[in-house]
C-alpha cells in the first residue's frame, strides 16, 4: 500500500463519498462542460487539500464530522481545480499530470471559462448552503492566490527579488490555499475562532514548506511530472538560488542573471546554473528552512488532544515535505 493510501485509511469512508459530492458539485446543463469536467475528475490528483480538510474536522470532533465539512472539501477542490487550469493557461502548459491539459485539448478560451465556472461553483456552493463562514475564508485565499501570482510575474520580468518578497510570494500564491483547508475544515466543525486562526497558521506553514519541497525538485536527478529547470526556463527566482545570489560576489551575481534573463533556453546554461547552485549551498539553505516549517507546523499541533486523525495529519505533513514528486 503506498504512504498516501495509509494515510487516508482514516478517512477512507468520507473521501469515497466526497468524490460522488464533488462531481455532483461541477454538475452543468451545458453538455460540453459535463464532458471536460469529467475529464477533469478521472486525472485527479492525490487530493491532497481535501484530505487537509477531513483530517483537521475529524482531529477536533474525534472522527464526527457533519456535511458541511463535505461541502468544505468540495469548495477547496473546486477552487483548487479552477486554479490548475488557469495556471495551465498563465503558463502556457500543454500537460497536467502526465495528461493534455484543458488549454491543450479545449484552446485557451474555453480553459479560461472552465476555470471560471469551477470558481463559481465554488463560491456558490457556500452561498446556497449559507456557510458565509467558508466563504469568507475561500475568498480571502482567492485574493492572496491571484496577488501572489501576479507578484511572482512582476518580480520575474524585473528579476529583482529578495528572501522577504520570495516568502511573501509563496504565503500568498501557495500556503494561502493549504492554510484554507485547515481552516474550513476547523470553521465547518464549528471550534472557536483561536482554533480556527491556530489551524490556519498550521497549514499556511506547511504550504509553505510544500512550496520548497517543489523548488527543490526544480534541481533534482529524477524525471518526475516536474521538468528540472522549469523554473529557471520561465525566469522564476526560488529561493535557492535566491541563496546564491545574495551571497555571490558581483561578478557571479551579473553572471546569473544574464544566465536566466537571456539564456533560460539554453539547456547546457540552465545544467550550468543547477551544478553552481548546488556547490554555492542553496539546496542545504532551502532544505532547512524547509525542515524549519516543517517543525513549527508540527509543533503547533501540539496543544490538539491525541487521537488517531491527529496522528494521521501528522503523517500527511511529513509526506507533504518528504514526498519524491
Amino acid at each position: 500500500m503506498k504512504e498516501i493510501e495509509k494515510i487516508k485509511f482514516s478517512i477512507k469512508k468520507e473521501m469515497e463519498l466526497f468524490e460522488g459530492k464533488f462531481l455532483k458539485s461541477m454538475n452543468s446543463n451545458v453538455p460540453l462542460l459535463n464532458r471536460i469536467t469529467h475529464y477533469v475528475v478521472n486525472r485527479k490528483g492525490k487530493q491532497m487539500r481535501p484530505m487537509f480538510v477531513f483530517l483537521t474536522a475529524k482531529m477536533l470532533t474525534n472522527g464526527k464530522i457533519n456535511d458541511k465539512v463535505y461541502r468544505a472539501a468540495s469548495v477547496i477542490e473546486l477552487i483548487h481545480t479552477a486554479t490548475l487550469v488557469h495556471d495551465d493557461v498563465v503558463d502556457s502548459s500543454n500537460m497536467r499530470r502526465g495528461f493534455f491539459s484543458l488549454n491543450a485539448l479545449w484552446k485557451n478560451k474555453i480553459a479560461v471559462l472552465v476555470g471560471d465556472f469551477l470558481l463559481s461553483k465554488g463560491m456558490l456552493l457556500c452561498i446556497d448552503n449559507d456557510d458565509f463562514d467558508l466563504l469568507k475564508l475561500i475568498s480571502k485565499s482567492v485574493k492572496d492566490m491571484s496577488q501572489g501570482e501576479l507578484l511572482q510575474i512582476e518580480k520575474a520580468r524585473r528579476l529583482d527579488i529578495d528572501e522577504k518578497i520570495y516568502f511573501e510570494i509563496i504565503r500568498k500564491k501557495t500556503a494561502s490555499l493549504i492554510s484554507s483547508c485547515c481552516a474550513l475544515g476547523a470553521s465547518a466543525s464549528g471550534v472557536s475562532k483561536d482554533k480556527i486562526n491556530q489551524l490556519a497558521d498550521f497549514g499556511e506553514k506547511i504550504g509553505i514548506a510544500f512550496q520548497l519541497k517543489d523548488d527543490l525538485f526544480d534541481y533534482g536527478n529524477k524525471k518526475i511530472g516536474k521538468p528540472i529547470g522549469i523554473d529557471l526556463k520561465e525566469k522564476k527566482l526560488t529561493l535557492p538560488i535566491i541563496h546564491v545570489l545574495n551571497k555571490s560576489s558581483k561578478s557571479k551575481k551579473r553572471w546569473l542573471i544574464n544566465c536566466i534573463k537571456n539564456h533560460n533556453n539554453d539547456k547546457k546554461v540552465v545544467k550550468e546554473v543547477i551544478e553552481f547552485v548546488k556547490e554555492s549551498g542553496g539546496i542545504d539553505y532551502t532544505i532547512s528552512k524547509l525542515k524549519l516549517f516543517q517543525k513549527q507546523a508540527l509543533d503547533s499541533l501540539n496543544s490538539f488532544n491525541d487521537n488517531q486523525y491527529k496522528k494521521s495529519l501528522s503523517q500527511l505533513v511529513n509526506y507533504v515535505i518528504e514526498r519524491e514528486y
